[in-house]
């Protein structure tokens, strides 16, 4: 049980260190971010056997038990998301190394970094309602610095306006927990979802979850909450492009939404038809916006409104392949996702420019940019035999199997223009003849190239499904969300 908690004592741990010996030498930077961030990878690689056992670990902070105590919980759905996370957070960091050396103070960017890392971890492991605000908090405001860390005019009105609104939807959120408290009188979620389940409370309940659709709705940028996104995606460095599309916005909105509305709220009907309502208008709404766009990093971060938008609708479909096909979409967008944006950093990095218009035929002098760039374009159109066929496959396939035509056909539509959207990226940035400007332009250095290969194949291998592992490795994460309030009966068993 004591792996649990050094899922935040690491990344803080890092993030302490490097703030105090930081600027002695850059490659200390580095060694420290990257150790910490592999580490992380490993501990959630070796968490996975508990939940794949059946085991539910438990710790118990300070020795306190529970419901007094804070606790911190292990079980299949915090397994896949600390893979998740910790997977992207590696590989971002690993990329930083050389792409982070246009900008000064490194060692400020690696310590919000592991500052970040440390509240998604927190939100994720925590068995208790309100430190996983404080959690969520903690990876904010490192977020808010991340996204202005090249401190130019575009980066500070983006952070500021993703700063105010994210500021407005913490409050729904406390105001949330807040009514919660008052009418359960415990933040242990566990035993919240013990005292829901005995009381009726429906009036009560309902209002909550209108807040907590708003606020974690906004953290996950689902439309009409979305407006943040655009401008704070494309102004970041692409390292936090990539780990605010990748994880973020599905730790702090979509990870929560799934917690409460599955494991503490009792089931409801109506909150589902909502969630798969509002994910089907982003599905159509992201993909529209994108296709009209020719700043790169801000075409991907339309499209991640888009595909967080068929997570929405699989998890809103309630039925155990909707909530599977979402799961596997969730990992599979974090992995082509942060793709692109780091491939749109390489651009960046070699070219200095985001604008399609003025790119071509960069396949000739980045081979490898180009060749990842063009698996995770396939990944995300949902192309056979990429990863994201299978995942948004199993979406459409719920959808009709509960009766949801109408959503299984906008989903079609929406994959169909993604694909749209992304041959436009190929055939401007990448294919046809290259421009003289850009005649000099080569590849990008090699801890760039090993973060966007290691991805490239991630999105090819993961789209075989026939590896039972990594099917009961989703299998855990599904069974927990399908437990419901049995979630509580689950951690109570563990503390006894």
């Amino acid at each position: 049980m004591m792996i649990l908690p050094l899922f935040v004592v690491i990344p803080l741990g890092g993030a302490f260190l490097l703030s105090l010996i930081g600027k002695l030498d850059k490659r200390i930077n580095d060694a420290l971010a990257n150790i910490a961030t592999f580490s992380l990878l490993v501990l959630s690689v070796f968490a996975i056997r508990y939940p794949l056992a059946g085991k539910v670990l438990v710790y118990k902070v300070g020795g306190w038990k529970p419901p007094i105590g804070i606790c911190m919980v292990l079980d299949g759905l915090t397994s896949f998301m600390l893979v998740t996370t910790n997977l992207v957070s590696c590989l971002v960091a690993i990329y930083s190394i050389s792409y982070m050396e246009r900008y000064t103070d490194k060692y400020r960017f690696y310590t919000l970094f592991l500052l970040m890392l440390a509240g998604m971890n927190g939100v994720i492991v925590t068995g208790d309602l309100f430190n996983l605000f404080v959690f969520l908090e903690i990876a904010s405001v490192a977020s808010y610095a991340l996204v202005a860390f090249g401190t130019e005019a575009e980066e500070l009105e983006a952070s500021f306006k993703y700063t105010i609104m994210s500021s407005v939807a913490s409050s729904f959120i406390l105001l949330g927990i807040a009514l919660l408290y008052s009418f359960s009188s415990t933040l242990n979620m566990a035993d919240m979802a013990w005292v829901l389940a005995q009381r009726n409370s429906s009036l009560l309940l309902y209002f909550v979850a209108v807040l907590f659709i708003m606020g974690f709705g906004l953290k996950a940028a689902i439309v009409p909450f979305h407006a943040w996104l655009p401008d704070a995606h494309p102004s970041a460095p692409a390292s936090i492009s990539a780990m605010l599309s990748g994880v973020v916005i599905k730790v702090l909105g979509v990870y929560t939404l799934i917690r409460i509305f599955f494991n503490l709220f009792p089931i409801n009907k109506t909150s589902l038809s909502v969630l798969m309502f509002l994910g089907t208008v982003s599905i159509l709404a992201g993909v529209i916006l994108a296709l009209s766009q020719w700043d790169f990093k801000r075409l991907l971060a339309y499209h991640s409104i888009s595909q967080i938008g068929y997570i929405i609708l699989g998890i809103g479909l309630g039925t155990p392949l909707g909530i599977t096909g979402a799961l596997f979409h969730l990992f599979n967008h974090s992995v082509f996702k942060s793709l692109l944006f780091l491939n749109s950093g390489a651009v960046v990095y070699a070219l200095g420019t985001r604008n399609l218009q003025e790119m071509g035929g960069l396949k000739e002098r980045m081979p490898l940019t180009a060749n990842t760039s063009l698996v995770a374009s396939m990944s995300i159109s949902g192309i056979p035999p990429f990863n994201g066929f299978w995942s948004k496959l199993w979406i459409i396939l719920a959808c009709m199997q509960s009766g949801r035509i109408l959503y299984a056909f906008w989903a079609v539509i929406g994959s169909i223009l993604t694909l749209a959207s992304f041959m436009k990226v190929q055939k401007y940035a990448f294919w046809g003849k290259l421009k003289k400007q850009w005649e000099s332009v080569k590849e990008v250095p090699w801890p760039m190239q090993l973060a966007m290969l290691v991805l490239a194949v991630i999105c090819i291998l993961s789209g075989f499904l026939v590896a039972p592992f990594f099917s009961a490795f989703i299998d855990s994460a599904v069974k927990v969300i399908l437990s419901g309030q049995g979630y509580a009966h689950t951690v109570f068993k563990m503390l006894r």
